[in-house]
């Protein structure tokens, strides 16, 4: 496995960006499960970085805090590696997965135990332009479900 596919660019870069402007920012070992990163995930996809920053702000959810840092941290990295200008920036992907699982045990009663899973996860966000993002109709909010 090469470490580049390009001189300088990374395996992962090229995975998630191909030779398209933009930039991305990586969570992992983040402690909170999968499903409920999901549904925060699903909400900020396709937005403008400032509309999902103040969604992300006063949203109830834990995991709203951790994808607050991880867009402030893909923006950054838009504009200072690839002089992008924070306005016309759309956080064009959102991708969860799975991380490690630790299990516990719980005694319960008559010398019983079950077993506590705690689920971690695997974030990231990629930020496009926005002339770059294609924009459709089924992408929006209300869409075929």
């Amino acid at each position: 496995m090469s470490a580049a596919t390009r001189e300088g660019v990374s395996a992962r870069r090229e995975r998630l960006l191909g030779g398209e402007p933009g930039a991305f920012a990586v969570a992992r070992f983040t402690r909170v499960t999968p499903q409920k990163a999901r549904r925060i995930g699903d909400l900020i996809r396709g937005m403008e970085v400032d509309e999902a920053l103040a969604l992300l702000k006063f949203a109830p959810q834990a995991a709203a805090e951790n994808f607050y840092k991880l867009v402030e941290s893909a923006v950054a990295n838009a504009e200072t590696t690839e002089g992008l200008s924070r306005e016309s920036l759309v956080i064009s992907r959102v991708q969860i997965d799975d991380g490690p699982t630790m299990k516990r045990w719980r005694p319960r009663a008559k010398g019983a135990a079950n077993r506590i899973l705690k689920r971690s996860s695997h974030l990231t966000v990629v930020v496009t332009p926005a002339d770059a993002y294609p924009t459709s109709t089924s992408t929006k909010k209300g869409g075929n479900r």
